[in-house]
């Protein structure tokens, strides 16, 4: 995941995504971008306090509409967000890549480096998404699973 997001680049990204940049949308934007892993509504609410809790839920809702999010489902019962990094909208994402949840400390973690596989369907069946997760344990808390 990207470190910074400059105003004028979350601006494009929204522009090239078919996203009317707003100031409530540029902060969202950047908040995923520098996340270190993908956010809940309720971590983007903690960290845009500012912003109410409808305005961050609507703005969601047009990231995802536009494909500007990738929405990640982890097991958690919570879904997560993460910045989609292509520039520009369509149906498909390119930049799409497997997440790892670790099933002790709850943590779900980008593997940029491991793109989804394209799956062969059925004639009849149409693909709208896919998620790739892996469930383990994360180095962390697998070194501490090896010193019990």
């Amino acid at each position: 995941m990207e470190k910074t997001l400059s105003i004028a680049d979350a601006e494009l990204l929204l522009v090239e995504h078919g996203v009317r940049p707003t100031a409530n949308r540029i902060a969202m934007c950047r908040a995923l971008a520098e996340a270190q892993s993908p956010l809940s509504q309720i971590d983007l609410e903690s960290l845009l306090m500012t912003i109410d809790r409808s305005v961050i839920s609507r703005t969601i809702g047009v990231f995802r509409d536009r494909h500007l999010v990738h929405v990640i489902e982890d097991g958690s019962a919570t879904v997560k967000y993460e910045l989609c990094h292509s520039h520009h909208h369509s149906d498909t994402d390119d930049d799409t890549h497997a997440h790892f949840y670790c099933v002790r400390c709850g943590h779900t973690t980008c593997l940029e480096q491991l793109a989804v596989p394209s799956a062969q369907l059925p004639e009849g069946y149409e693909a709208q998404s896919a998620n790739f997760l892996i469930k383990g344990l994360c180095p962390k808390c697998s070194f501490k699973e090896s010193k019990k």
